[in-house]
């Protein structure tokens, strides 16, 4: 039997205690993840609170999924997005609160066919705070603006806890490097 190649034998090492290395950090993401996910159960079992003045991003997960109420003074500006399909639109007002110094409240007050901005002034809004990329929270009006449909907001089943699968991908391609590893390496020796 011949001699194992150093440099080959180390690349592959390295390589599967790599792929394995992210296997066990996507199982410890999945805790994480299952953490995060009966948090938002907890908070949605909550009675409604104030909308946060000062929402930030390292106290998020404590908010949403949670019923809020807030006020609406001000309209200060509106975003069009993609709604829930079939071409709807989703109308965002980003409102002034009263308070100063408090960041925008944002609500989704409904949806419709057309991305033009509907006639909504503010007043109060209840509704389900939930994740924006842009802005950490966003309000989901239960109530739509006049002329619009009610978002549907969305469910803690439908937040993705997928991490089990990718550590799976990356133990079987660790896997996969070794099996074709000694593949070559008969290869080599045949």
């Amino acid at each position: 039997m011949k001699k194992l190649p150093l440099i080959s034998t180390l690349v592959v090492a390295l390589a599967v205690a790599l792929l394995i290395g992210l296997g066990v950090w996507q199982l410890e993401r999945k805790a994480e993840k299952e953490a995060i996910l009966a948090t938002y159960a907890q908070a949605a079992a909550k009675p409604p609170i104030a909308f946060p003045a000062q929402p930030n991003a390292q106290d998020r997960d404590t908010y949403l999924f949670r019923q809020t109420s807030g006020y609406c003074a001000l309209v200060m500006d509106w975003t069009a997005e993609a709604g829930s399909g079939g071409g709807a639109w989703k109308h965002v007002a980003s409102c002034f609160t009263g308070d100063q110094g408090a960041a925008p409240m944002l609500v989704d007050v409904g949806e419709n066919h057309s991305p033009v901005n509907p006639h909504w002034e503010g007043g109060q809004v209840d509704g389900l705070i939930v994740p924006d990329k842009a802005h950490v929270l966003r309000v989901v009006a239960q109530v739509a603006a006049p002329g619009l449909k009610a978002s549907t907001p969305p469910r803690i089943e439908d937040v993705p806890n997928n991490h089990l699968a990718y550590a799976l991908t990356w133990f079987a391609f660790a896997l996969i490097a070794v099996v074709i590893y000694i593949l070559a390496l008969r290869h080599r020796n045949s």
